[in-house]
């Protein structure tokens, strides 16, 4: 597929998805959301790992203000609903891993479209900001369930409130990232990241995603009874016997995905 506003690369099973308006900051339109919709559903079916980044000096300042002649125009409800959900519930229910590479600034609908992805890195550089009480608006874009449950309600409830910058050193800190990295390592550091995700067991990573999100809405005998189902089917997989054969010869195992 051509795309218009993103690039999407294929390489040694990882798929990269550069979102492609660096004179806007990358800020989201509704051709965007539909494009990063269908780039992660087709990487889901091809690629091993996908990692969602930006071009130029921001990963995503979210919502593009200017994609509607006037605000009054913009049906704020029908857009989460029709275009920001479909979106978020790809990168979520993605059956392989997702890292957000956050090169630069993570504002608004931008933030919460990198707390969708399974794994957040961030340059040292780079910053996260619940930008919408400044403009009269609640968090979205996922914003209210992913922020309480990554960094604990109350620096939740202070990020929505406040609208302070949370740099990517203090997001690392508080749990709402999961590595910032200096700026001069950054682009190796999260390519090696998705490479080591890329080569290793893709289906009982797709089982760890689904195990630990379902947590939150379990009872301990529900994820008791989950783990062991899950466990299950990792314990048929091509993986699982390489795993250990691998461990047995004492050598690296040669995972492929099945």
């Amino acid at each position: 597929m051509k795309y218009d506003t993103l690039t999407y690369a294929l390489e040694d099973g990882i798929a990269l998805i550069t979102l492609n308006r660096p004179d806007v900051m990358n800020a989201l339109t509704t051709q965007m959301r539909a494009e990063i919709d269908v780039a992660v559903t087709h990487a889901g079916k091809t690629a091993r790992v996908v990692v969602i980044t930006g071009a130029g000096r921001a990963f995503c300042s979210g919502q593009d203000l200017g994609d509607r002649a006037n605000a009054s125009d913009l049906n704020l409800e029908r857009t989460l609903r029709d275009e920001y959900a479909p979106m978020l519930r790809a990168i979520i229910n993605c059956p392989i891993p997702t890292i957000a590479a956050v090169n630069g600034a993570a504002a608004g609908a931008g933030a919460n479209l990198a707390l969708a992805c399974d794994v957040v890195i961030a340059s040292e550089s780079a910053y996260f900001l619940q930008a919408f009480t400044r403009i009269g608006l609640i968090p979205d874009a996922g914003g209210t369930y992913a922020l309480p449950r990554s960094m604990g309600m109350a620096k939740a409830m202070g990020a929505a409130l406040f609208a302070d910058k949370i740099t990517a050193r203090q997001a690392d800190n508080w749990g709402m990232i999961w590595e910032a990295v200096a700026d001069d390592d950054f682009d190796a550091h999260w390519r090696g990241r998705a490479a080591h995700l890329a080569s290793g067991p893709t289906k009982a990573f797709g089982a760890v995603k689904r195990v630990i999100r379902d947590s939150w809405e379990n009872d301990l005998e529900a994820q008791l009874a989950l783990e062991a189902s899950e466990q299950g089917i990792c314990g048929q997989s091509r993986d699982f016997r390489e795993g250990v054969l691998a461990f047995v010869e004492k050598r690296k195992p040669d995972f492929e995905g099945r």
